[in-house]
C-alpha cells in the first residue's frame, strides 16, 4: 500500500520491450538502495515489483556487488516487467528512456500516513486537458474515464500519477466529457512530473478505494423483508444502484500540496 506521497523522481534508463510485456529499468538512486526481489515500487502511481534486488546504493559499491547480474540490479536501479494489460491500460505504455517518474516505495507500519489510501492499482488512463499556470500556483484539469467520474467528488481524494491530491472541482453528471481539476502549489510541481505535464500526456487515475468499495457493496444490496407486511422494504439485487450520485461542481479552491487538503 502507498500513500501517495512522491519520494522522489526517477528516470527511465531502458524499455526492453517483448511481444507483449516490457521489462523497464529506472534509475531510482537510494531510494531502492535496500529494495530486494519481489519489493514494490509506485511508479507514476502503478504498483511494479522489482524482478532483481540492488547492488548497493547509488554512490558506489565495491568490485563485487557493483555488475548488473540475471539477480542483482546495478546500484540504485529498479527493474521490473511490465505485462501487456498495465501497458496498455496505464501511461506506462507511453514511457520513453530519458522520462521522469513519480517513485513511491510501499508505506511501512510504523510510517506516517501523510496522503490517503494508494493501493497502485490503477482504474484507468486519462490525459491533461488544459492547465492554468498562476504565479505561485497551477489548476489542472485532467479528462478521466467517464465510468470512474461517479467515485470522483469536491474535496474528495484522487490519486494523479501516483500523487495523492485533493480534487477542487469535477464534472457534472451530464456532461460528454468527464474531468477533475486540482490545483497545485509550486512544491508539487517541482518536486512531481506535473511541473512539466503537457496538455495530451497521459496521466495515470486511481480513484478512492472507499467509493470503489462503496460503490461495489451498493450494488449487491439485497431486499429487507418487512415484519409488518411481509414484502420487501428496500431495493432489488438486480434494481440496486452501480454508484452512489456525486454533486458535481465547477469552483476552483485553494491549491494544495500533495496529500494535503484544502478547507
Amino acid at each position: 500500500m502507498f500513500t501517495g506521497i512522491i519520494e522522489q523522481l526517477g528516470r527511465v534508463e531502458a524499455i526492453e520491450l517483448g511481444p507483449d510485456s516490457a521489462v523497464v529499468t529506472i534509475d531510482a538512486g537510494d531510494l531502492v538502495a535496500d529494495l530486494e526481489l519481489g519489493g514494490s515500487l509506485a511508479v507514476n502511481g502503478v504498483c511494479l515489483t522489482s524482478i532483481r534486488s540492488t547492488g548497493g546504493t547509488a554512490a558506489g559499491t565495491d568490485a563485487n556487488t557493483s555488475a548488473e547480474s540475471a539477480d542483482t540490479a546495478a546500484p540504485g536501479r529498479f527493474v521490473a516487467e511490465v505485462m501487456g494489460e498495465t501497458l496498455r491500460l496505464t501511461g506506462i505504455g507511453a514511457l520513453e528512456v530519458g522520462d521522469e517518474v513519480n517513485l513511491e516505495r510501499c508505506t511501512p507500519a510504523s510510517g506516517r500516513f501523510d496522503g490517503h489510501i494508494v493501493q497502485g492499482h490503477v482504474d484507468g488512463c486519462g490525459e491533461l486537458l488544459h492547465r492554468d499556470d498562476h504565479a505561485e500556483w497551477s489548476i489542472l484539469r485532467i479528462g478521466i474515464p467517464h465510468e470512474l467520474a461517479p467515485y470522483t467528488a469536491v474535496k474528495g481524494s484522487i490519486a494523479l500519477n501516483g500523487v495523492s491530491l485533493t480534487l477542487t472541482a469535477v464534472s457534472a453528471p451530464h456532461e460528454a466529457r468527464a474531468w477533475v481539476e486540482v490545483g497545485l502549489i509550486p512544491a508539487t510541481l517541482t518536486h512531481t512530473t506535473f511541473g512539466r505535464l503537457a496538455p495530451g500526456d497521459p496521466v495515470n487515475v486511481e480513484v478512492d478505494v472507499l467509493a470503489k468499495y462503496t460503490a461495489r457493496l451498493l450494488s449487491f444490496r439485497t431486499p429487507t423483508i418487512s415484519p409488518l407486511t411481509g414484502s420487501p422494504a428496500s431495493a432489488d439485487l438486480h434494481t440496486a444502484s452501480a454508484a452512489p450520485p456525486v454533486q458535481a461542481s465547477t469552483t476552483s479552491a485553494t491549491p494544495s500540496a500533495q496529500g494535503n487538503d484544502y478547507v
